[in-house]
């Protein structure tokens, strides 16, 4: 098997693995409680509330656990709103953020929201200058996803950051496909609230984060005890907490060196689809883009017929974001970024990482290479 869709999810580390292990076993006490079993998960909770805010240049006391990414939006967007509705109804986004934002912002509007969808340009970046023209004086929040999921493009964060402090206004960014793959000062780009997911970071699936900065004054989203500092109740998940932990440090500490590697392999595989089969696209910018991400766009062809075909050959890829699976739509990032309906059906998303070689990519783009030619071939007869 060759695995290309890591942006999907990754493989959990063997030392995450190792490090959560023990709180099954043997440190399994609930966290709120004051014997000493408990007392050890409660030392594992602030030890990885302290790393993961290492990783951000944030605060300890900043760092609140998730059940991950879809849950972090659901739970950055709508608290602001209820927060700040009486300031404010007017929340910026784009259009292309991931349906964990999208649908929020649909829900929102049946709360009285009013919702303003960015524009992006052909390979998919954000325009600071409309995102000056659209703010109000009622706008509460600006969220602009750190990186595409789909495409791979970066957005220009940082200026976007400087944009809402300047209006006073809070920014979120989903860093979902980003954190642990780019480096996110939280500070230094002005964000108030950022979303994280651990098993794109080789931690455990069903875990993840919410940076909540000092200008985010927002309230509980699962009502019920007190963890979280009364923001987000129920008993934690320990040992994904901590396997989580274990995964941001070690994605950080390695991150630049990870990065070039997994650029070098991009950029071979990019060349090598280009060189090697007609009728191609490369969609998302082609410098400024996630150093994992390979989203081509294959003329005459359907992005689930070449999945099905490079399953049958052991390669594992997708035609774009995992949580879209299986729907007949096309991408709604894709036709953000002007592509017609029939070009965006025929996207396929390839995701790297360090752990692939020249060899297999070789061996993809072969393969590759045969499909494209089969199929077009019957279309043509």
């Amino acid at each position: 098997m060759i695995y290309l869709d890591n942006a999907a999810t990754t493989r959990t580390a063997p030392e995450v693995v190792e490090a959560m292990t023990p709180y099954f076993t043997q440190y399994y006490g609930n966290a709120g409680s004051i014997y000493g079993l408990g007392s050890e998960s409660k030392k594992a909770l602030l030890r990885a509330r302290e790393t993961i805010a290492g990783t951000l240049g944030a605060e300890a006391n900043e760092i609140y656990f998730t059940a991950g990414g879809s849950e972090s939006d659901n739970w950055a967007l709508k608290a602001v709103f209820e927060a700040l509705r009486d300031k404010g109804k007017h929340i910026i986004t784009s259009k292309i953020e991931h349906h964990a934002v999208l649908h929020t912002c649909d829900y929102l509007e049946k709360m009285g929201a009013e919702i303003t969808y960015l524009d992006v340009d052909a390979e998919g970046v954000v325009d600071p200058l409309q995102l000056k023209r659209v703010i109000r004086p009622d706008t509460i929040l600006i969220s602009v996803m750190t990186a595409n999921n789909e495409v791979g493009t970066i957005q220009p964060v940082k200026e976007i950051g400087e944009i809402a402090a300047k209006h006073g206004i809070l920014f979120h960014t989903d860093a979902v496909q980003a954190y642990g793959h780019l480096p996110v000062d939280v500070k230094e780009c002005h964000i108030d609230l950022l979303s994280a997911s651990a098993h794109k970071f080789n931690g455990p699936k069903g875990v993840g984060f919410l940076y909540i900065g000092k200008r985010a004054r927002i309230r509980a989203f699962i009502h019920g005890g007190q963890q979280e500092r009364g923001r987000r109740a129920g008993t934690e998940n320990v040992p994904g907490i901590v396997g989580m932990a274990v995964a941001a440090g070690r994605a950080h500490e390695r991150l630049n060196e990870r990065a070039e590697t997994e650029r070098a392999l991009r950029d071979y595989l990019i060349g090598r689809i280009e060189e090697r089969i007609p009728g191609v696209m490369l969609n998302g910018h082609r410098e400024k883009r996630l150093p994992n991400n390979v989203n081509f766009g294959f003329a005459g062809m359907e992005g689930e017929t070449m999945l099905i075909m490079l399953d049958m050959a052991g390669i594992c890829a997708s035609a774009g974001s995992a949580c879209t699976s299986g729907s007949t739509d096309p991408s709604h990032v894709l036709l953000a970024m002007g592509l017609s309906g029939e070009q965006a059906r025929g996207s396929l998303r390839l995701t790297l990482s360090e752990e692939n070689t020249r060899e297999e990519l070789d061996l993809v783009v072969e393969e590759l290479a045969r499909i494209v030619e089969r199929v077009r071939g019957m279309l043509v007869r």
